[in-house]
């Protein structure tokens, strides 16, 4: 299981869940599961330790 550590970086993926870049340039979260999107990120950069998509880290649908 990932963790934050409190000084900018984590320790661990985030499982279940990838990430892309919009349109619009910001970076938002999709669950593997359901497809379901999630947060949109508001400041610049992508999510922390959250695969991008596609980039099959983790295993088809986990």
């Amino acid at each position: 299981m990932g963790k934050n550590t409190g000084e900018g970086f984590r320790r661990g993926a985030v499982k279940g869940r990838t990430q892309f870049e919009r349109p619009d340039g910001l970076y938002q979260k999709r669950d593997e599961r359901t497809g379901e999107f999630m947060e949109v990120k508001q400041t610049p950069g992508p999510f922390k330790g959250v695969a991008k998509e596609p980039d099959g880290r983790d295993t088809e649908n986990s």
